[in-house]
């Protein structure tokens, strides 16, 4: 199960900087967002899909869960969202003022 939550990363990944690599504002934006799924997918695979209890160590308790990587990873999407809801403000903003959504226009816009 790890290795196809490895594999699944890589193909995000690989979109994600597809995305990242474009010149649309929205793209962009669209690709931080699947980059940080894929770092969240990752941190759960680092951590270990383990079968246990509660992380609570008692006598008869052999196995527990660690508790550290979900807590993480719930910290790691609050952060992503509202960076994504950042993001988003900027770029509505951005084409507002100049009218375009392509970099490349954009750089025109300011330039002149």
């Amino acid at each position: 199960m790890e290795t196809l939550i490895t594999l699944l990363v890589g193909v995000l990944v690989m979109v994600a900087v597809y995305l990242l690599l474009s010149r649309n504002f929205v793209r962009i934006i669209l690709g931080t967002a699947i980059l940080s799924h894929a770092i969240h997918l990752l941190i759960l695979a680092m951590g270990g899909l383990k079968k246990g209890g509660a992380p609570l160590l008692t006598e008869e308790g052999s196995t527990y869960t660690d508790a550290l990587p979900q807590a993480l990873i719930l910290t790691a999407i609050v952060i992503s969202f509202a960076v994504t809801a950042f993001l988003l403000v900027l770029a509505y903003r951005i084409y507002r003022e100049t009218g375009a959504d392509n970099l490349d226009d954009v750089r025109r816009e300011l330039d002149e």
